[in-house]
């Protein structure tokens, strides 16, 4: 077993540093915890009964200091080597991973169009950790009420508990199949799509004594099956892009694979694989796998975050990794070997106490990060113009950016997102189980005359920063449809085979039409990055047709560019003004917009061409007019987006309405 947790766990780590991608070596963990927990907890319902509580603080007890020293050591890390950016990201996934829940947070921020570009934090691999405690939450509970109803109609446990486990990991494993179909991102940290993992191992726990004892189980068998298994892990993340495929049919591949490792178990076979599982260094390396799961993802997250690298060299590559077998060597030593010498109530008292070191830290670092996201100023005024910077008739020699601190700050800008301060109040649609429609009334709803419908993905959402102006102005009442990675069009663009978004396309025509909105604001081009990729997409067209057969005017936004890099990191690291932090604007727009030569424009659309605004004649900048413009690598600040009204305006002011 503990040669299979070392494969597990050097698979994650060498994935992570060289490889860049996930091995599929979590969902070993999944079924390896599977099979232990429930196997323990079905040999202890067979004796007589399940000490629910006892078995939790057993088990927690072991989990708590570990994973509390590395919580801790990356708060204080945190501070001194983050930058101010990834501050509250970070202080809420620590305060999350604690809880347990922090699969659920990066769930959120997986349909969160603010937060899913927001860069990898130095906890984020808690989130297997926190699915694995919740199913230490659960598996007693489960096993012992099964094994009551047992016990009072005679059935067999064996088989009653197979068939909970039947039912149960069936279930998971269907909606771990549907959910990636429409929302890949959300199933992949979704606590009901890795139950199935957790079931089979308990399955495997349950039969495996049966199964070994078959005569087609001979030594040359078991020898074939368990090297087998050994090369379908390996080749896995090779194989798969297992962060995109994951769960689902594709995690059945390494979940499988560690099934028939288990099964081959001790071949009896001089070629067998278990002589290797079973040598003294991978055994070392699996007493170590879970302090070495722990502090190898902050290593790395620290030293690519200050050397600003995507991707380590194998030399920078094999230091992380060793720090990180120093720290899991230590942390076992002194942490995990100390507290299993305790009793389990003294071992729980001693997580206690660190897990309340964590909050302490957190709950401080959390203190000074609120302090510093405070943003006294206001964008559109004379010190913090914004884009109105960026205007001909703007005397730039009136700004000092010595005397005006920047807006938003870097600590808020991650969550400076599109509705700056509007309260959107979202509901289901008829047209569609994946649509939702978002309202804002008008400031005096009673004399409102027009209403504007935001239509697309996060690109078009942000522009609701500018309409909001226009509307508490102007007062009109927004509406809103968003769904990540998903423009308006008759098709879906960013993921071709995306027919989720495609669907939701067809019901955001059918709700404009049923409720048809004054006006539709929405993208005119997509893909505006280094190369000069920006198009205006057929489908684009086809939709503006179909809203002009309804009578229905839109107003069509130019993307905004996307960046090699996150620009609020840039300015964090790199300071305010630098160079190293603008790119040249003739890499990213083309001189002329791209709907000037598609076919078929219909007379309802009026264009707003933005570009002037987010972009001087020469480059595009991190900051204008002492505004922060982007919230991370492609995204802008709501408050600096925001400054851009005026300019929209102007294009509504072209309807003809």
């Amino acid at each position: 077993m503990q040669g299979l947790r070392a494969l597990a766990v050097l698979l994650v780590v060498v994935y992570h540093v060289w490889v860049g991608r996930v091995s599929g070596g979590v969902d070993v963990f999944f079924l390896i915890t599977g099979f232990l927990i429930t196997g323990g907890l079905y040999r202890a319902a067979a004796r007589g009964g399940i000490d629910v509580l006892a078995t939790w603080r057993r088990q927690f007890s072991r989990l708590l200091p570990a994973m509390t020293v590395v919580l801790t050591a990356g708060v204080v890390a945190g501070f001194w080597l983050l930058p101010e950016n990834r501050w509250m990201p970070t202080v809420r996934e620590t305060v999350a991973s604690l809880l347990f829940l922090q699969n659920w947070e990066l769930a959120h921020n997986s349909v969160d169009y603010a937060a899913r570009d927001n860069a990898a934090s130095i906890v984020q691999h808690f989130w297997s950790l926190s699915i694995q405690g919740q199913f230490y939450l659960l598996a007693p509970l489960v096993v012992a009420g099964v094994a009551i109803a047992t016990r009072r109609d005679g059935a067999d446990l064996h088989r009653r508990l197979t068939g909970t486990l039947l039912a149960v990991g069936g279930a998971s494993f269907a909606y771990s199949v549907y959910l990636p179909l429409v929302n890949q991102p959300l199933a992949y940290f979704h606590s009901a799509t890795r139950i199935w993992e957790f079931a089979l191992g308990g399955l495997l726990a349950l039969w495996i004594s049966r199964i070994e004892d078959r005569p087609e189980l001979t030594p040359g068998t078991r020898a074939v099956l368990g090297w087998g298994g050994v090369v379908a892990l390996v080749s896995c993340g090779i194989l798969l892009q297992v962060d995109r495929a994951f769960p689902g049919w594709a995690a059945l591949w390494p979940t499988l694979a560690a099934a028939m490792v288990l099964v081959a178990g001790r071949s009896g076979h001089r070629f067998g694989v278990d002589h290797l599982l079973s040598g003294r260094v991978l055994r070392t390396i699996g007493d170590l796998s879970f302090p070495l799961y722990l502090w190898h993802w902050p290593i790395l997250t620290l030293t690519l975050v200050r050397t600003g690298q995507d991707r380590l060299d194998l030399e920078q590559g094999a230091a992380v990794i060793a720090v990180s077998f120093v720290l899991a060597w230590l942390t076992h030593r002194f942490v995990e070997q100390r507290v299993a010498a305790l009793d389990v109530g003294r071992a729980l008292r001693t997580g206690g106490v660190l897990a309340l070191t964590v909050l302490v830290a957190a709950g401080s670092w959390y203190g000074l990060a609120a302090a510093r996201a405070s943003t006294p100023v206001l964008a559109g005024s004379p010190s913090h113009p914004g884009a109105g910077a960026l205007s001909p008739q703007f005397d730039l020699a009136s700004l000092d950016p010595a005397d005006a601190e920047l807006t938003p700050s870097l600590v808020q800008a991650p969550d400076d997102w599109s509705y700056h301060g509007t309260s959107w109040d979202c509901g289901p649609s008829e047209h569609g189980a994946e649509l939702e429609v978002c309202t804002v009334p008008a400031p005096d709803p009673e004399t409102s005359e027009r209403t504007v419908a935001v239509v697309g993905d996060s690109h078009a959402q942000q522009y609701a920063a500018a309409l909001a102006v226009i509307a508490e102005q102007r007062n009109w009442s927004m509406v809103g449809m968003f769904r990540g990675a998903c423009p308006m069009s008759v098709r879906s663009e960013a993921v071709p085979e995306d027919q989720g978004c495609t669907d939701w396309n067809a019901a955001v025509h059918d709700q404009l039409v049923t409720a048809p909105p004054d006006a539709v604001l929405t993208l005119a081009s997509r893909d505006v990055r280094p190369g000069l990729h920006e198009q205006t997409p057929e489908g684009f067209v086809q939709a503006w047709q179909r809203l002009d057969t309804a009578g229905i005017p839109v107003v069509a936004v130019r993307d905004n560019p996307r960046f090699d890099f996150n620009v609020v990191d840039c300015v964090a690291t790199q300071g305010r003004g630098a160079p190293d932090c603008d790119v040249d604007r003739h890499t990213l727009y083309q001189p002329y917009p791209p709907w000037s030569v598609v076919p078929g424009v219909p007379p309802n659309v009026v264009f707003a061409d933005l570009s002037d605004g987010i972009c001087d004649p020469a480059l595009c900048r991190s900051e204008v007019g002492n505004v922060l413009v982007y919230k991370d690598d492609n995204h802008l600040t709501a408050t600096y987006a925001a400054t851009l009204a005026p300019t929209l305006a102007t294009a509504f002011d072209e309807l003809d309405w």
